[in-house]
């Protein structure tokens, strides 16, 4: 499956949130946030690993007990069920890959950015 490169699909999951699919497979599926300076995503867990890249932007990230001031380039891994959450400090984009498959993101895929 190919991914192709669109501003579509973007679908607001908290104020100055935004998630997109990108693509997926059997066991992984990778999304893209954007996210709005002074944004918060609260903390939360969630059963699926999750890895991440900030492709622009800052933001404040909390994973368990720690936090870290994350620029373009940082990457990070919050293990299963683990806390965590980030207050944005300037306007970024997120990708981030999630293992297994996260099931309900399937309904943030945008039709026209992946093909077979």
């Amino acid at each position: 499956m190919f991914g192709k490169k669109s501003g579509n699909g973007y679908h607001q999951v908290a104020g100055g949130i935004g998630i997109k699919t990108i693509n997926y497979g059997q066991e992984t599926l990778m999304t893209e946030f954007t996210l709005k300076k002074g944004s918060v995503l609260p903390e939360h867990s969630h059963p699926h690993e999750q890895t991440g890249y900030l492709v622009e932007g800052k933001m404040n990230l909390r994973i368990g007990e720690t936090s870290r001031i994350i620029s373009p380039g940082d990457s990070w891994n919050v293990p299963s069920d683990v806390q965590h959450g980030a207050t944005v400090i300037e306007d970024s984009v997120a990708v981030e890959v999630f293992a297994p498959r996260r099931e309900e993101y399937l309904k943030f895929v945008c039709g026209d950015d992946i093909v077979e």
